[in-house]
C-alpha cells in the first residue's frame, strides 16, 4: 500500500534512494517537524518552507522500531547532511522489507516543479531535488 501511495504520487513527488550503509541524513537545511516513534519515517520543513517526508523502506513501519536508531528529534534545527536515522538494513532485509527510501516533497502543489536527481550515487549533502518556484 504505501508503494502505491508513493508511486501515485498522491503524498508528493519526489526522489527514491537505495542506501546503503543505514545513514539517513537530512537532505536540506530546516528544522524536524516529526519523527516517527518506531524511527522509519521522519519530515521536515527546509529553510526554504519545502516540506519533506523520509520514509526508510516500505511498510517498516511494521517493525515497530526495531533496527532504527534515532538521532534527530521534533523541532531540531539541523543542517543539510545532519544524521537523523540510522537503519539496520541487513535487519530489515531479513524480516523481509525493501529499504528503499522514498524523500516526498508533500507541498509539491505549492511549485511549478519537482526534478528528482536520478541514476546517480549519491553521498551525505549531495542535491537529490531541484525545486522550480
Amino acid at each position: 500500500m504505501i508503494l502505491h501511495l508513493f508511486a501515485e504520487e498522491i503524498l508528493g513527488k519526489g526522489v527514491a534512494i537505495i542506501p546503503t550503509d543505514g545513514k539517513i541524513y537530512a537532505p536540506a537545511a530546516g528544522v524536524v517537524t516529526t519523527i516517527f516513534p518506531t524511527g522509519h519515517a521522519v519530515g521536515m520543513t527546509t529553510r526554504d518552507g519545502v516540506e519533506l517526508l523520509i520514509h526508510v523502506g516500505i511498510d517498516t513501519v511494521a517493525l515497530k522500531g526495531d533496527g532504527f536508531i534515532i538521532h534527530g528529534k521534533e523541532e531540531q534545527k539541523v543542517e543539510k547532511g545532519d544524521l537523523l536515522i540510522e537503519a539496520d538494513l541487513d535487519k530489515i532485509k531479513a524480516a523481509g522489507y525493501e529499504v528503499i527510501t522514498p524523500v516526498i516533497v508533500c507541498n509539491t502543489d505549492e511549485y511549478l516543479d519537482i526534478i528528482g536527481h536520478t541514476d546517480k550515487e549519491v553521498s551525505a549533502g549531495d542535491d537529490i531535488i531541484s525545486i522550480k518556484k
